[in-house]
């Protein structure tokens, strides 16, 4: 995976440099970071204890395509509609999470031997991300830029390449077992790491710090295209509550430098 991982993300800077260098847009670079909650096999769906509680962290490094700004000149590019409206976001972020059941199957009043299994029953994930996202600004970029106290709203979309690791494990024994594992789960958890796509779409605002600098605050939906990505996948077919695949929202708080 490490492997991988590399060449990725020497593609992704190479991809951005050969844009700059033949173009002449200018440079931001920036840190995000923030709460992640985790959608998953884990605990019940639309259940407020599963939503708050299968929340974890997520930090990450971003760079943006500024195409309104030449750095090289210390100019504005020719104004077009895509010029002032648009910015392109490349990215590179971590999350992990820790999973449980929550939800009714769960309660205390619940003692069976299935209510016991699902509380044994614990995990996480770990996910790097590295993608880029089409950032639309509604309003002018270049009057957001001029004046420092503005606040630019945009919103996203875009696509990553994920690396996850996730890990499946009972306080009640080994998996697989009839006094560990619920019967849903049976030959259907991993703890072997992959590779997925996801789509990602945000929506967010920017604030003018300083001419050199903004604070950003985003909401983040990413889907990604697997139900394997929390180590659980037990048979849509026999239990469809099961069949959606893995997603997470991300609320990040962010900081931009613009470079010259």
């Amino acid at each position: 995976m490490p492997k991988k991982f590399i060449i990725t993300s020497l593609l992704l800077f190479v991809f951005s440099s050969n844009i700059s260098a033949q173009f002449g847009f200018s440079h931001e670079i920036g840190v995000i970071a923030g709460p992640v909650a985790f959608q998953s096999d884990y605990g019940e769906r639309h259940d407020f204890a599963t939503n708050a509680g299968n929340t974890g962290y997520g930090i990450g490094i971003i760079h943006y395509l500024n195409f309104s700004y030449r750095a090289e000149c210390n100019c504005y590019t020719p104004q077009t509609y895509f010029n002032d409206h648009f910015k392109l976001r490349s990215e590179l972020s971590y999350n992990k999470t820790n999973l449980q059941h929550f939800g009714k199957w769960v309660e205390p009043s619940r003692t069976g031997l299935f209510a016991q299994q699902l509380r044994a029953m614990k995990g996480s994930t770990a996910v790097t991300n590295i993608g880029m996202q089409l950032e639309f600004y509604p309003f002018s970029i270049r009057d957001f830029t001029a004046t420092n106290g503005s606040l630019a709203p945009f919103i996203s979309l875009g696509g990553q390449f994920s690396f996850y690791d996730p890990k499946v494990y009972s306080e009640l024994g080994p998996l697989n077992s009839p006094i560990s594992t619920p019967i849903k789960y049976y030959n259907a958890t991993t703890n072997q790491g992959g590779t997925v796509w996801s789509i990602v779409s945000s929506i967010g605002c920017r604030y003018k710090l300083t001419e050199l600098s903004d604070l950003m605050i985003d909401l983040r939906w990413q889907y990604y295209f697997s139900n394997w990505v929390d180590g659980l996948n037990p048979d849509p077919k026999l239990y469809p509550e099961n069949k959606a695949n893995d997603w997470n929202v991300w609320l990040n708080f962010g900081y931009i430098y613009y470079l010259q």
